[in-house]
């Protein structure tokens, strides 16, 4: 399979053949370079690579037999040729941007490859959402492979999204070109229950000789554990655990690390490298989700990788983590992961390798960013119109839809509390007592207990499930709301006042999507995303810059979360444990049960 635009190898292998024995000449020749080798694990001193058709051609000692009168020669200089980054599992729509302005973020962070998985445009516009980004995707300079979404809505019967997706809509999209896998299995109960639209779904995949991507979010590591691992998913991101790392290799799986905007999960796990001696090769890198923000000011795949380094691992070792494990684990280490020949020419050229200080990058041999900035142009991509004004409420939304009646005559209640944990996706299930007024439940603000709302927003139902949610921190009267409301992305809204809280609601609606704060009626912050209510039709620096007006504005309301905006995304996931808000009620995830507000 081949994403974007160049050439099959089977198509210049010849010429492959010709430049590497000097019978032609090289479109690009690197001299005097310190090879990464990620296959042997060396790193080979004084070595020349040269490129044609935009594959490498030769790697070895000299390559003045490949150049030409045309040939353009690089000098290395002694600094190190590395592999261009793989991110093995990640959402675009997180970044709150389009496919090409990901890639324009990320590119000059040295990452050339992506795995992404749009199962959030998918639960919003359903296949023909997929499509889009899809053939978005193939239009990079890099490369952009697509895992068809496998779970829309990702638990049925505990939610309803804006569309369905089945075993015939993934079989259907395993025949398009740049369709490298299924996405994350998140039903893992359905897989361990033999659910056959999970099964439908897993064979589609495996008929199809692609990779079957895993989401295994529970602690237990039982006969569920087993099960789900027998029903074919390959690799799993939603380890947090030394446990989780070592479990998930022993049983033949990848364990894919995730260092995203809000999710810190290497550190612990890759203690399953540097203190039992597992085998490095079975366990991946990946980001899952990274904000805007992340990508334009902390960077991508370069940000993991130093981290993993950080934590004890060689760099080489690390390196392998986010290239060729990458790329094997997909089946198409004959065409990326590697600085090898007949491979896509990918490369870095890095100056220190602890800290993988990127002087320059190079994408199927053209230089795409040099000391941090894009210098490549990645045209602007227009999503047409249908993709727009996916926010349907019924009607626009007051104060008293955001009450919460107390039980008749009661003058304090028990209440379920979702409760947030800081850099990480799972959350608590906490029980509170809260005093009532005039019939109406109060939050505790003192007590750090505000409400939290989620508004159907695809078929104009006027449903609105209230709930309550600690660890924001929230001091002031306020609200933010958020179309981007992982995965089946009604909205939620989160404050500490009613009446900010409708209208934030009502606001989304009128703009056609995004997130935006409000306190005391005032608009502090507001980022526009008109692209199914998920992504920008800005570019990346704009969405950043808005993004840190939103950040700071949630500070101002006492807000000390890290990336808070990323744990408000996620309070409607109901596949990650323990407690969770959808269209249906409260769920405990733990069981996969609705569960009542009060206890």
């Amino acid at each position: 399979m081949v994403a974007g635009k160049i050439k099959p190898w089977t198509e210049v292998s010849a010429t492959l053949v010709n430049v590497a024995t000097g019978r032609s000449n090289a479109d690009l020749v690197v001299k005097n370079g310190r090879w990464v080798n990620v296959h042997s694990g060396e790193i080979i001193e004084a070595t020349d690579v040269a490129i044609v058709e935009g594959r490498f051609a030769y790697c070895g000692p000299d390559a003045s037999h490949c150049i030409g009168p045309d040939t353009e020669v690089i000098d290395a200089a002694g600094r190190y040729l590395v592999p261009g980054l793989c991110d093995a599992h990640m959402h675009v729509e997180s970044g709150m941007v389009t496919v090409t302005e990901f890639t324009r973020a990320v590119v000059p962070h040295g990452t050339t490859s992506m795995f992404i998985d749009p199962h959030e445009i998918a639960n919003v516009l359903g296949l023909e959402g997929v499509r889009l980004m899809h053939d978005e995707a193939e239009e990079m300079p890099i490369n952009v492979f697509v895992q068809m979404p496998s779970c829309v809505p990702s638990a049925p019967g505990l939610e309803n999204a804006g569309a369905s997706l089945g075993p015939q809509e993934i079989a259907e999209a395993m025949a398009w070109p740049n369709i490298i896998g299924l996405g994350e299995v998140m039903n893992f109960p359905g897989v361990a229950a033999n659910d056959q639209t999970m099964r439908g779904a897993i064979e589609a995949t495996v008929k199809a000789n692609k990779t079957v991507g895993g989401h295994y979010a529970s602690p237990d590591l039982g006969l569920a554990f087993h099960g789900y691992v027998a029903g074919g998913p390959e690799d799993d991101h939603e380890g947090t655990r030394m446990e989780d790392a070592r479990a998930r290799v022993r049983q033949g799986m990848k364990a894919m690390l995730r260092l995203g905007s809000a999710w810190y999960d290497v550190a612990e796990q890759v203690k399953a490298v540097t203190e039992e001696g597992l085998d490095p090769r079975n366990f991946i890198l990946c980001t899952d989700d990274s904000h805007s923000g992340t990508l334009v000011h902390d960077g991508h795949m370069d940000r993991v990788v130093r981290h993993a380094i950080a934590q004890g691992l060689k760099p080489v070792t690390a390196i392998q983590m986010a290239t060729l494990n990458t790329a094997e684990h997909f089946k198409i280490e004959r065409e990326l992961g590697s600085i090898t020949p007949g491979r896509r020419a990918d490369f870095l050229i890095v100056s220190d390798l602890a800290e993988l200080k990127i002087d320059a990058v190079f994408g199927r041999g053209r230089k795409l960013a040099e000391q941090g900035e894009l210098i490549a142009d990645i045209p602007a991509y227009a999503y047409p119109e249908a993709a727009k004004n996916t926010v349907n409420l019924l009607k626009p939304l007051t104060a008293q839809r955001f009450q919460i009646d107390a039980p008749k005559g009661a003058d304090s209640v028990r209440a379920r509390v979702i409760g947030v944990v800081e850099n990480q996706a799972p959350t608590k299930a906490l029980e509170t007592d809260l005093a009532v007024q005039d019939g109406i439940v109060q939050m505790d603000r003192h007590n750090d207990i505000c409400q939290i709302a989620l508004v159907e927003r695809h078929r104009a139902t006027g449903g609105v499930t209230n709930a309550f949610v600690s660890g924001f921190g929230y001091t002031k009267d306020c609200a933010m709301a958020s179309t981007v409301a992982h995965d089946s992305h009604h909205m939620i809204v989160v404050g500490t006042n009613h009446g900010d809280m409708a209208r934030a609601a009502n606001r989304l609606s009128e703009i056609g999507g995004g997130v935006v704060m409000i306190s005391q009626g005032e608009e502090l912050a507001l980022v526009e995303m008109p692209i199914a209510g998920l992504m920008s039709d800005e570019r990346a620096e704009i969405v950043a810059a808005k993004a840190e007006i939103l950040t700071a504005a949630m500070r101002e309301m006492g807000c000390t979360l890290n990336n808070a905006y990323m744990q408000h995304s996620l309070l409607g996931l109901v596949v990650i444990p323990e407690l969770r808000i959808s269209d249906v009620g409260l769920v405990d995830v733990r069981t996969f049960e609705k569960v009542e507000l009060f206890v």
